[in-house]
C-alpha cells in the first residue's frame, strides 16, 4: 500500500490554556476524500487550521508527501500544494470574483480552460464574474471560496463545513462538483451533514474530545447506524 499523503501522529494543540488536540493520530490517503466528522467542539477545525500552519502544534508531527510540515509558516505549506477553505469563506468582499481567482492564482495568470471547469461546477461563478463578491449569496460565497482553493491544481484541499447553511439544492451541485475533483486532489474535509458525508467520503476520522476515535471506510460507517449512533449521537436516516 503506498504511504498516505498526510500522516498526524500524536499531534497535541494548545490555544492558550486550551489542550484542545491531545495526540490526535490518523492519515489521509493520496486520492480521494477523507471526512473528519464528530460532534461541536471536538477539534475538527483544530486539526486543520494546525495542519494548515494557522495553529503551531506543541507536540507531534505532521508529515505531508514525506515531508515534515508540523510548525511551518502557512505561506510555505500553501506553496507545498495544500490549499484551504475556512468555515468562514474568506472572501474578498470588495473585490470581484475574477479578482479573488485572481488573486489565489499565484502562479500566474488564470488559465482560461482551468477557469472554464470551474464554471462547470459553478455556473454562478461565471454569472457573477464581474461582480463585487460582497453581492453573493452565502451559498455563492462558498462556491467562491471553494473556487479559489482549486483555481490551481493542489496536491491537497483542507475544508471546513462547506454546506453549512446552504439550500439542498446547491449541497446537491456541491456533491456533483466535489466528486469530479476528487479525481484530480486529495480532500480532506469537516462536515457535520452526515448524508453528505456519507454521499462523498471514501475513508472517515472521527474526533471526540481532541482525540481520534474510530477510522475507517465512510461507506462502514454509514452503514452501521449502531456505531453512528455511538460515535455521533445520530442515525443516518435521521439526520438530514
Amino acid at each position: 500500500m503506498a504511504d498516505p499523503l498526510l500522516r498526524l501522529e500524536g499531534v497535541h494543540t494548545h490555544i492558550g490554556q486550551y489542550h484542545i488536540l491531545q495526540g490526535v493520530d490518523f492519515t489521509v490517503p493520496e486520492g480521494g476524500i477523507t471526512m473528519l466528522l464528530g460532534r461541536n467542539g471536538a477539534g475538527k477545525t483544530t486539526a486543520l487550521r494546525t495542519i494548515m500552519g494557522l495553529w503551531r502544534p506543541s507536540r507531534g508531527a505532521i508529515t505531508f508527501d514525506g515531508r515534515a510540515i508540523g510548525g511551518v509558516a502557512t505561506p510555505d505549506i500553501a506553496l507545498a500544494g495544500i490549499a484551504y477553505v475556512p468555515e468562514t469563506m474568506a472572501v474578498f468582499s470588495d473585490l470581484t470574483v475574477e479578482e479573488n481567482l485572481i488573486l489565489a492564482a499565484r502562479s500566474g495568470p488564470i488559465d482560461p480552460r482551468r477557469r472554464d471547469w470551474i464554471f462547470s461546477f459553478f455556473p454562478a461563478m461565471q454569472r457573477f464574474w464581474h461582480a463585487p463578491a460582497g453581492v453573493l449569496s452565502g451559498g455563492q460565497k462558498q462556491m467562491l471560496a471553494i473556487s479559489r482553493a482549486i483555481i490551481e491544481k493542489r496536491r491537497l484541499i483542507l475544508i471546513d463545513e462547506p454546506t453549512k447553511g446552504l439550500a439542498p439544492a446547491i449541497i446537491e451541485g456541491m456533491i456533483s462538483a466535489f466528486r469530479e475533483l476528487k479525481h484530480e486532489a486529495t480532500i480532506l474535509m469537516v462536515e457535520q451533514n452526515f448524508r453528505f458525508a456519507a454521499a462523498l467520503g471514501d475513508t472517515v476520522a472521527v474526533m471526540d474530545d481532541g482525540h481520534i476515535v474510530h477510522r475507517g471506510k465512510m461507506a462502514d460507517l454509514a452503514a452501521d447506524e449502531k456505531l453512528q449512533t455511538r460515535l455521533l449521537g445520530l442515525a443516518l436516516d435521521q439526520h438530514q
